[in-house]
């Protein structure tokens, strides 16, 4: 970053992730005051898992509204780095090494997460599991956690990894359960002054419930469901890294849904989808409040917000390093197609978010009853 925070030196060691990895000292950049926490809430008494049924998240709409670019106009980003590199292994990958496979495996980790926005909408993004002490961390975009016309951060907010919709039956929506929130964490600087140079959230979610719905012959569904521990545990973690080149190859992996500007439709949010391709700073764009930005060829479509640019990924252990998450759709040329899609800059400020989020314990969710 950093537009206001340049480095400033000091650095702070940081605690131990379950015994495994230590967090690298990050360089000073965003201050305490910048990390606004916040209790996720519902809007029905019990677990917010209670309230989306198999009907209702089906009827889910893309979230992403209207982020995107027209045309590269504007000077070029002003992302570099602010300090020295650092990183944090994937879960289960601390010292690991992987051979490389040709086909691209999916990873576990990425799904759907299912929120209430402020208008009272029923809407959806894409994240992903990512390492943290208690392993219970979910990395997505600010916009993603926070509604910045309403100002107030969305409800009912639940993660669904690996989310499958190939087919009507339950089962295979939420393989790996389903995870409510307990805390969003996102930067001050996106929650107030809505700048998308801070477009990314980090939240710490509940252990996780796996839920069957049986559909009823009077109408409605009956949940069947039990505790199933950490996401962490259940489908592993991604790693996190930042102040990194601003040209990285990497994979972002989501679920577009939306349309392109001119109306067509190429992608359902049914299934996950995947980019590759080398980053590059984006250029200025002031409807965002974008300096920062860096991108990619890539033509997701709304729905894939949120998603993880994920750096050094391995097809073999399905696990690589979060370098930025999918933020905003680039129409680049100006012929009403998206081609490509663009992140903040993750750099000490971004860490200085993580590490808050990371070393957050949540526990069992409440209790619930249909």
């Amino acid at each position: 970053m950093s537009r206001a925070r340049k480095a400033l030196g000091v650095a702070i060691p940081l605690a131990a992730l379950s015994g495994l990895v230590s967090l690298p000292a990050a360089n000073a950049g965003a201050t305490a005051d910048d990390v606004v926490s916040a209790a996720a809430k519902t809007t029905t008494s019990g677990s917010a898992v209670s309230f989306w049924t198999p009907d209702k998240l089906r009827k889910a709409e893309n979230a992403d509204y209207a982020l995107d670019v027209t045309g590269r106009s504007g000077k070029a980003s002003n992302s570099t780095p602010d300090g020295p590199p650092g990183s944090v292994p994937p879960i289960g990958q601390e010292g690991a090494k992987s051979p490389k496979v040709k086909q691209v495996n999916l990873p576990n980790t990425v799904g759907r997460v299912f929120f209430i926005d402020g208008k009272g909408d029923w809407k959806y993004c894409s994240a992903t599991s990512i390492q943290g002490k208690y392993r219970n961390l979910v990395a997505t975009s600010a916009h993603c956690v926070y509604d910045t016309k309403y100002n107030r951060f969305h409800s009912n907010w639940v993660f669904i990894p690996s989310y499958w919709d190939g087919n009507q039956a339950w089962e295979g929506k939420a393989p790996y359960g389903i995870y409510e929130a307990k805390t969003f964490n996102a930067h001050d600087d996106f929650v107030v002054k809505e700048d998308y140079d801070f477009d990314y959230a980090f939240v710490n979610v509940f252990s996780g419930y796996k839920v069957e719905w049986k559909k009823l012959p009077g109408g409605g569904w009956e949940p069947v469901q039990k505790l199933i521990g950490r996401l962490g545990d259940n489908v592993g973690g991604q790693g996190f890294t930042w102040n990194r080149s601003t040209k990285a190859n990497v994979f972002s992996f989501g679920y577009p849904a939306g349309e392109h500007p001119d109306g067509d439709k190429p992608y359902t949010g049914r299934t996950m989808k995947w980019c590759y391709g080398k980053t590059a700073p984006m250029p200025a764009a002031a409807k965002f409040r974008i300096e920062e930005h860096v991108g990619f060829k890539c033509s997701f479509t709304a729905g894939a917000s949120g998603g993880p640019f994920i750096y050094n990924y391995r097809n073999t252990s399905r696990t690589g390093y979060v370098i930025g998450v999918n933020s905003v759709a680039w129409d680049t040329d100006g012929n009403d197609r998206y081609d490509h899609i663009s992140s903040p800059y993750f750099n000490s400020d971004t860490y200085k978010i993580y590490k808050a989020a990371a070393n957050r314990w949540t526990g069992n969710p409440p209790k619930w009853t249909p």
